[in-house]
Parts: structure tokens; sequence; C-alpha cells
């Protein structure tokens, strides 16, 4: 059957791609601290690694993009590219939607990171969207790991599934902790939309 009309929402940064995993070598340079000081369990802003004291989080992040190619070297996320795979095959649209041109004049290097990244670890997609409004572009189901994107998206009124670490614990189901739970959760959802029921989101 085709499904090319149900369409998932997938964020990137920690979702698709261990941004925080990536991030956090990158931090430990620019603040010169041992990689083991810094703390895997962050909140939102990564301020636990005392990035304010270097000018913050918008300077980390031009710096991990333009000097350190954050968005060409971060390592997908275990089987987020398998199950993606395994999910496009089942005819699901799969619209990428990222708002990684947040900090000024590193778009060049964002768009052309993130374009590499996703052909060099083969992971489908139909459309490409760097955008905030990630609500404004339109999918059946979200997957987002940003306590704001969340927030805003389901305020929206968007089906939208939580993928679990330490800056989203605040918010309920339905969750994923892993691509083998977003696979269920997603084709539970698309079985929902195809039958016009209600379940998961109910």
């Amino acid at each position: 059957m085709d499904n090319s009309s149900f369409i998932l929402g997938v964020d990137l940064d920690g979702v698709v791609g261990d941004f925080y995993g990536a991030m956090r070598t990158i931090a430990a340079e620019w603040v010169n601290k041992a990689l083991d000081t810094l703390t895997s369990q962050v909140s939102f802003g990564l301020e636990e690694w005392g990035i304010n004291e270097f000018g913050g989080y918008e300077k980390l992040h031009r710096f991990a993009v333009t000097q350190r190619d954050l968005f060409r070297i971060m390592e997908p996320i275990k089987d987020a590219p398998a199950v993606l795979r395994k999910l496009s095959s089942r005819g699901i649209r799969i619209r990428i939607i990222t708002h990684r041109l947040f900090v000024k004049y590193s778009h060049k290097a964002t768009i052309t990171q993130t374009v590499e990244w996703l052909d060099n670890y083969d992971v489908p997609y139909w459309d490409l969207c760097f955008m905030n409004d990630k609500g404004a572009v339109g999918a059946h189901v979200y997957i987002d790991d940003s306590p704001v994107n969340i927030k805003s998206l389901r305020d929206q009124g968007c089906k939208t599934i939580v993928f679990s670490n330490s800056t989203n614990q605040e918010f309920p189901g339905p969750r994923a902790e892993n691509w083998q739970d977003i696979e269920r959760l997603v084709l539970e959802s698309l079985e929902e939309w195809k039958t016009g029921t209600q379940g998961l989101f109910a």
C-alpha cells in the first residue's frame, strides 16, 4: 500500500544525529576541560558545561559548526538511519525539519554539512526544511527532543513523540527511549491514520 501521503516530521539534532555527544567533545576543547568533567546529563542550553564564561551557547555553536564541522562529524543515534530506511520502504514520507539556521554567518556551512551527512549515512527523506516553527511545515506525526519544540508543537495540536533525553523529562508520552520505540509508535500511528481511529495520541 502506498502511504506516501502519511508524513513523518523528524528532528535531526539529538534524534537522528548524536548532537550532544559531538557537542560535548567540541565544548571540552572550547572551555579547555577534560571531556570526562563535562556531564552528559545536560539541560537545554548546556549551562552545566560552564560555557557562559566563554561567551555562551551561540558562540560555542558557531565555533562548532564553522571550525569543527559539527554537522559533518557527529555520529548517528544508534539504529536511526536503518529504522528511517525501513519506514521509508513502507511508503512513509519522511520530512526532516530542523532549526539549524539560527546562528548568523554559518548558514552555508550548516546546509552543506547537513546534506553531506544525510547522504553519507543514507538517511532517506522527501523534504528537508530549515525552520523554527516546525508545526507550520505540516506532518501527521512529529519526533523531537527539544523542550521548546515539543511544547510548541503540542500547543499547536501536533501529534508529537518525545525522544527521551535529560532535557525533556517533564513531558508526558508518547515517548521513545530508542529507535525501536520510534518504529513501533510510528507504525501504530500509521495504522490509526489508515483506519481513522485514535489511540496513540487520544
